[in-house]
């Protein structure tokens, strides 16, 4: 049994601040994981510290002595990540001058910890199920089978589930990668934990540079913590580096905390998480939010130019259009229940067409020209959303002057998604 002070203990030794029951239970989980050979799936949100985390792992095993090496999967290029994993034989591919390890030659004996496993190619997918079942792999144009005994560690932000149903992920790898599940979570579910670090970010700032450390008042504090902070920890650290800087009065109010919290956020629902203890979290981060919000006024304008057509070809608004398209004026019932106390309504609305132009022009010509205008209109709209995401892609990409890692963790894609867009809308950098 680990008792709280082993916890505490492991705390303080990788440099994990928070007192939070779901923090506490995940290092618990690590700690009782580290000593077997069990492959690990660390979940949570980008920024949450799932890093640290394989660190515990590996440091209490059996295998602290051997190496240990951080993979990002996403950073890596489809084309490049069997070499870098698996390595490679000389002349197997343009470029490759001389044979070279991989990282699980390199590793025998230690340990991998593969972030953003989701990102993983199918191809390389296949090859990782080989090394967990057999200890086996094979170099990159070889045909020769070589071992190697690695303590696999891995990481994601995504449902790996659902990348299953969608085809992009292997099931017998998710089940063989999910032995000893460990959820890590959100800085939004951890209280009074963003105090402590907030207090530990802006120490170390005042340290640093020398200069008084910032404080935060009672109710500064009560707003930092129902911020929902999508960032997480980076986004905090941030924060509390910015206001070191910048704020010459170093007790902070809310009115001054609030200045730098981004005011996007508040224009946004709060992610929705699942049932915490369970371990279930439901991550509608910002840009799927956004896409759904697109999605749905898409819709309705599509309905709303229905609506149109048909009234005009059916000489205005009556009841019956009315009824049949009942959907689009749920949300004016209100409204018309308070007029209908203090004026009378007609029974149906006229559809009001201009005069000048349906009196100098043929009516069934000029029902062609409004059909015309609504269809090339609806054509013109199912583009929006690419022209917002290319938009989006374009703007993120100003922003930090053409890199493209940065860019990607803004927008909450990976580098290797983001590439592929660039090339997919033809983007010049």
């Amino acid at each position: 049994m680990i008792t709280p002070q082993e916890i505490h203990s492991v705390k303080l030794r990788f440099g994990i601040i928070g007192n939070s029951p779901l923090l506490n239970h995940a290092i618990q989980v690590a700690m009782q994981a580290a000593p077997t050979d069990m492959t690990v799936l660390i979940t949570g949100e980008s920024g949450s510290g799932k890093e640290s985390f394989s660190k515990i792992i590996h440091s209490l095993s059996l295998r602290k002595h051997g190496k240990f090496i951080a993979i990002n999967c996403g950073a890596i290029p489809e084309g490049t990540i069997d070499s870098e994993l698996f390595g490679h034989e000389k002349g197997s591919f343009t470029g490759a001058h001389e044979a070279r390890k991989g990282y699980f030659e390199v590793t025998d004996g230690g340990s991998i910890f593969l972030d953003e496993i989701g990102e993983m190619p199918l191809g390389t997918q296949a090859r990782l199920l080989r090394v967990l079942e057999n200890g086996e792999f094979i170099k990159v144009g070889s045909s020769k089978v070589q071992k190697t005994n690695v303590r696999v560690i891995t990481a994601t932000n995504v449902k790996l589930l659902k990348a299953v149903e969608n085809g992009k992920f292997r099931e017998d790898l998710y089940y063989r990668l999910n032995t000893v599940p460990i959820y890590v979570p959100p800085l939004r579910e951890r209280g009074e934990d963003m105090v402590l670090l907030f207090r530990k970010f802006t120490s170390d700032f005042s340290e640093k540079y020398q200069v008084r450390p910032i404080s935060l008042d009672a109710d500064a504090q009560s707003l930092l913590m129902r911020y929902p902070f999508p960032g997480n920890i980076r986004q905090l650290k941030n924060l509390a580096e910015q206001i070191s800087l910048l704020e010459e009065n170093r007790e902070v109010d809310a009115e001054t905390l609030s200045k730098y919290l981004p005011t996007d956020n508040s224009r946004l629902p709060m992610a929705l998480t699942g049932n915490v203890k369970s371990g279930e979290a439901k991550d509608f981060s910002e840009r799927d939010i956004l896409y759904k919000v697109l999605f749905e006024m898409k819709k309705d304008m599509n309905d709303l130019k229905k609506l149109v057509l048909e009234s005009y070809q059916n000489g205005g608004l009556n009841s019956s259009i009315i009824q049949k398209h009942q959907e689009l004026f749920e949300d004016m019932d209100s409204e018309f229940e308070r007029k209908e106390s203090t004026e009378s309504s007609p029974s149906y609305v006229p559809l009001v067409i201009d005069s000048k132009k349906t009196a100098n022009s043929d009516s069934s010509e000029y029902e062609e020209d409004v059909i015309e205008d609504i269809i090339h209109e609806e054509d013109d709209n199912s583009l929006s959303l690419e022209k917002k995401e290319k938009e989006m892609i374009l703007r993120a990409l100003r922003k930090h002057n053409n890199k493209r890692k940065y860019a990607a963790n803004d927008l909450g894609i990976s580098e290797r998604t983001l590439y592929r867009k660039i090339k997919q809308y033809e983007i010049d950098q």
